[in-house]
């Protein structure tokens, strides 16, 4: 017995140096210039990496937000050098303008429509989608569509079809509901609900395919073990699909409160720059080409991206503290308990 415990121990003393004793035992064993080098070699390689995406990042990000907060103290209209420097004024005039409220409230109210209207509808088309049924790739196809479309092309389409006398008043007038006829696109009482309507027929192709992503990465087998236990289908997806699908739908409303935030390009399309003000769809954006650019002062509209960027950089810090979180929190490892 004593023999087999000595050759059993030898073993363990011959064996310990393959693990992690061997690689501390390496590195003790490497002379200070060895170290040194492979710690310069390995900030080039993170510097080859990374220097060319962070070159981009600066470039094409920092930089312009730092000009635009620059120029937004002074009054410059765009050529030369800024001189007439006038501190905050301009955020000040940003904010204590009515049009800059109301546009904030227009896409307060495209954020909350786009959650309440869009995120339901996608969902429920994407568990449809989900299940067996004909045409299903073709299904998938037309719903996706909308979103690949121009963005100019959606908006000339619909402001062709949604005027006075336009494709949709002259439809209602052929079938026989003449009396729903409206000015659906310059009725301000109407038109926020009509850029509603036509951003969730543009993009709630993109929040489809995000859901059908989540639901095929859930496991087929506890579905099917809570059918076993005798769970019915709405059963099966209240306690278990929505609650997987909490990540992937948590992801689809950050970029949809972001999206919302930054609407510009639909409304400056259908409404143009003084009818959207009027009709009552006007945004931050529209705000800020229309007083800033279009009006000749730059500085003007350097102030509003810079408190434009501010609203959704508010908005992303507030959301990723409370509502994504509990995912990143989930997805890290190593870290102390």
């Amino acid at each position: 017995m004593t023999t087999q415990l000595a050759a059993s121990a030898t073993d363990a003393g011959a064996r310990r140096p393959v693990g992690e004793g061997a690689t501390r035992a390496a590195s003790a064993g490497r002379s200070p210039a060895r170290r040194r080098l492979e710690n310069w070699r390995i900030r080039g390689e993170l510097a080859i990496l990374l220097g060319p995406a962070l070159v981009v990042f600066v470039s094409f990000v920092i930089l312009p937000v730092a000009l635009a907060a620059y120029y937004g103290f002074y009054k410059w209209s765009g050529f030369g050098t800024p001189t007439d420097f006038v501190g905050i004024r301009n955020y000040v005039t940003i904010l204590t303008d009515p049009a800059f409220h109301e546009a904030l409230g227009h896409n307060a109210f495209i954020v909350v429509g786009s959650l309440v209207l869009q995120g339901p509808l996608a969902l429920g088309l994407a568990l449809l989608l989900n299940r067996k049924m004909r045409a299903q790739s073709l299904i998938r196809v037309l719903i996706f569509v909308p979103y690949v479309i121009s963005e100019v092309v959606v908006g000339l389409g619909w402001g062709l079809m949604l005027q006075s006398g336009g494709a949709l008043n002259g439809a209602l007038e052929k079938i026989g509901l003449g009396t729903l006829r409206a000015d659906w696109i310059s009725d301000p009482a109407l038109a926020i609900w009509t850029l509603l309507i036509i951003i969730t027929w543009k993009y709630i192709g993109f929040a489809v395919i995000l859901f059908l992503a989540g639901l095929q990465g859930i496991p087929e087998e506890l579905s099917e073990a809570a059918a076993i236990d005798g769970a019915s289908y709405w059963q099966i997806q209240r306690h278990i699909v929505l609650p997987l699908m909490g990540p992937t739908i948590r992801i689809w409303a950050f970029l949809s409160i972001i999206g919302s935030l930054q609407l510009f390009d639909l409304v400056w399309i259908i409404w143009g720059q003084y009818v959207a003000s009027t009709a009552g769809t006007s945004t931050m954006a529209t705000y800020m080409v229309a007083n800033g650019r279009n009006a000749g002062s730059f500085g003007y509209g350097s102030a509003v991206a810079v408190v434009m960027f501010l609203i959704s950089l508010a908005v992303a810090l507030v959301y990723q503290r409370f509502v994504l979180r509990r995912d990143t929190d989930g997805a890290l490892t190593g870290g102390s308990k």
